[in-house]
Parts: C-alpha cells; sequence; structure tokens
C-alpha cells in the first residue's frame, strides 16, 4: 500500500464525557480495525482545524454532538498507513446522542466512569485520559450549573 500525504498524519480528536450528577462519564467507542476502545479522532481535512474536526469525527463515529471545553488535554501518536499520526485530543461537553448516527452499524459505543475506561483504552490514550481527570479534580472541567 502506498503512503499516505503527509496531510493524512495530522489528525484530531475528543474525548468526550457528560456529567452524571457529580460522576463524570466518558464516551468511548470502538475501532473498525482492531475492535479496540478508542475515543472519536480523524483526519484534518483542508480548510478545517484540528477543533473543528474533533466535533465533526465525534458526531460522525460517535453520535455525540456537543462542545469542545477547552484547549487540546494533549496529543499521541499511533502507527498507521505506513507512518506514525500525530492525534491532538480536545475535550468535548456531551449534550446529545444520536441514536443513530453514521458509523452506529460499524462501531459500538458506551459510557463509562472514568475508572472503567481507564481499564478498557490502550496506554497511550491513558494519558490524555489521565490530562483530562486532572481538570476534573481541579474544578477546571466542572458540572454546568
Amino acid at each position: 500500500m502506498a503512503k499516505k500525504p503527509d496531510s493524512f498524519f495530522k489528525q484530531a480528536g475528543a474525548l468526550p464525557y457528560r456529567w452524571d450528577g457529580e460522576r463524570v462519564e466518558i464516551v468511548l467507542i470502538t475501532s473498525r480495525s482492531s475492535g479496540n476502545w478508542i475515543f472519536p479522532k480523524g483526519v484534518i481535512d483542508p480548510g478545517e482545524t484540528p477543533e473543528s474536526t474533533a466535533v465533526k469525527e465525534t458526531v460522525e463515529e460517535a453520535g455525540v454532538i456537543g462542545e469542545l471545553t477547552g484547549d487540546a488535554l494533549g496529543a499521541y501518536e499511533q502507527k498507521k498507513w505506513g507512518g506514525v499520526a500525530k492525534v491532538k485530543v480536545f475535550p468535548l461537553l456531551v449534550t446529545e446522542l444520536l441514536d443513530d448516527w453514521d458509523e452506529c452499524e460499524i462501531r459500538e459505543r458506551q459510557l463509562l466512569p472514568i475508572k472503567e475506561a481507564k481499564e478498557l483504552i490502550h496506554d497511550r490514550l491513558t494519558e490524555i485520559l489521565a490530562a483530562f481527570e486532572e481538570q476534573v479534580l481541579s474544578g477546571a472541567i466542572q458540572p454546568a450549573g
């Protein structure tokens, strides 16, 4: 397979979350290729910003509508397409969960407390989730109201 253009290796995604009372729940989806639990993400297309890509991919891949609530939590690298993609991840507050979305037939979705989400994700995502959890614990991210 031919290597993808350099632009394919710049990606953005979101860590979707919602509040259930005082508890935070994280939205995870399955990867199409491996079935591993991941955060939604995708290639930053020409004319898009990392932020707009994160919001768009979250709707397409996870059926989640929401709004970004801060700067990138961090970035991770993923070997893909004969190269290494760098993925920036932003916190996204869930405002609506769709019952039907673009990739609902090919992905699973679940909402989990942070502790349970940590047990399902791969190491490269744990730093992102840890940065998010630190913001929750410090009060930088808190329930609306």
